[in-house]
């Protein structure tokens, strides 16, 4: 049997120190989630800074599963404070490929949340995070199969606007 050397012991516990970090940094907001992309300049954002404009809460259940208190901010909110309240288009994109677009006409209609926590706490890839784009008000008729579910969109991993 091998036993590990001092230094080896060190690189182990650092490595272990390490992940821990990196497990509390997304979990409390400091971790980016979200690629934000215009024209040919992406940034990516934090939790944090993506709730900056203020948390809104619902409860509901997702048509796809997950149930409970959905808190995120308004889509338009998120956009003006990063200074793209007149985006032409807005493509959200999923960690698998999934699009959706949204025109301004689009969300002048409805209320689209970005949802980034569920039952206050950050949605998991296994609750369809790191973020989810929701329409409130049409949850139920979604679930019932009386409204598309088109511009629904889950697991985005970026949002790009022209």
């Amino acid at each position: 049997m091998r036993v590990p050397s001092f230094f080896g012991r060190i690189w182990c516990l650092a490595g272990c120190l390490l992940l821990a970090v990196a497990g509390a940094a997304i979990a409390d907001g400091a971790a980016p989630v979200l690629t934000l992309t215009q024209g040919t300049e992406s940034r990516e954002l934090t939790l944090e800074q993506i709730e900056a404009p203020g948390l809104h809460a619902v409860e509901m259940r997702h048509p796809e599963g997950p149930a409970g208190t959905f808190s995120g901010v308004w889509l338009n909110d998120f956009l003006a404070a990063q200074g793209l309240e007149e985006a032409r288009r807005v493509r959200f994109i999923a960690l698998d490929g999934y699009t959706t677009f949204l025109t301004p006409a689009q969300r002048r209609e409805k209320r689209y949340l970005l949802v980034t926590r569920l039952d206050d706490e950050p949605v998991g890839e296994a609750s369809l995070g790191p973020l989810m784009l929701v329409v409130p008000e049409d949850a139920k008729a979604a679930q019932e199969g009386s409204e598309p579910m088109t511009r629904w969109i889950w697991a985005i991993r970026e949002i790009s606007v022209r």
